[in-house]
């Protein structure tokens, strides 16, 4: 199950834009990894980062030794992580930035959370004692 999340725009008319922040994200990362590494990269990038396969499996499947291996994966590490920071016009990263958006003063709702209807008005259960006159 997803989240949608509902982000106010700034602007003389106040509109709300409702996205999956989660999905876009994923979506982001993968598509600049895509564009950035070149083929052997990318097929080690999928399959350690993305398939979460550790080193062993990794070596034997694209053939390769385990310091070439390691080797690699630092240098895929340092080229998407300087991407991702300078990525215009929105870096991926830091996240916190990514989710929020430039504004400070988005709002994300939950939409799972809300109450199906109008909130019931609750009265406290105890009776208050009244003030006494001085």
């Amino acid at each position: 199950m997803t989240r949608v999340t509902m982000s106010l725009t700034r602007g003389r008319e106040r509109h709300f834009n409702w996205s999956r922040k989660d999905e876009e994200f994923i979506a982001d990362f993968t598509l600049v990894a895509r564009r950035t590494l070149d083929e052997a990269e990318y097929r080690l990038f999928k399959f350690h980062f993305l398939l979460g396969a550790d080193w062993r499996l990794c070596c034997h499947r694209l053939k390769m030794g385990r310091g070439n291996f390691f080797h690699a994966v630092y240098r895929i590490e340092q080229k998407l992580g300087r991407v991702f920071r300078e990525l215009e016009p929105y870096s991926i990263y830091p996240i916190d930035e990514y989710f929020a958006s430039s504004t400070r003063s988005a709002v994300a709702i939950d939409v799972a959370r809300l109450p199906k209807g109008p909130a019931p008005l609750r009265p406290p259960m105890q009776p208050q004692p009244l003030p006494l006159a001085a």
